[in-house]
């Protein structure tokens, strides 16, 4: 059994491929890649086939974590169907996200920092308005663990 998570902003350049990428080096850290499957897309169109912003690819290269390949995408409804779960970066994400697939996808919908509700805040920040990736990184990288922590316990994998 595997599991399927897509992390969605709205221009899939610096909030969801910043996720994706780490997701999947930890995901490849913790020896899970054949159980779960990483994704990211945004909710605009502005971006499709563009790599990943300077700011969010500086991160990943500050801390060796690869990106190759990347290139945003816009969600779709289909990807109700392909994923086990969709993570919305922002509470505007997130709603654009529901209107497109749909009450009846039978696929979780949660945003980002409700694993994380220590953070205080309810949106991951978007960086390529604010500038400050290293605060998306933290926010992300400590997300995305306790994520991934969710996701192995479901799947019953060490």
């Amino acid at each position: 059994m595997s599991y399927s998570v897509l992390f969605v902003c709205l221009g899939n350049i610096c909030r969801s491929p910043m996720a994706e990428a780490v997701m999947k080096n930890l995901v490849r850290r913790d020896g899970v890649e054949n159980d779960v499957l990483v994704d990211s897309a945004g909710t605009g169109d502005w971006h499709i086939g563009k790599p990943p912003h300077e700011g969010t690819r500086a991160q990943l290269d500050r801390h060796s974590i690869s990106y190759e390949g990347m290139k945003a995408r816009q969600f779709a409804a289909a990807d109700g169907g392909r994923f086990d779960l969709i993570v919305a970066m922002d509470s505007n994400n997130e709603r654009d996200i529901r209107k497109v697939i749909g009450a009846g996808s039978g696929t979780e919908v949660i945003r980002f920092l409700s694993v994380l509700p220590e953070a205080g805040i309810n949106d991951v920040p978007d960086p390529y308005y604010t500038g400050n990736f290293d605060e998306v990184y933290d926010l992300v990288t400590r997300g995305c663990e306790r994520l991934l922590a969710s996701i192995k316990a479901k799947l019953n994998v060490n």
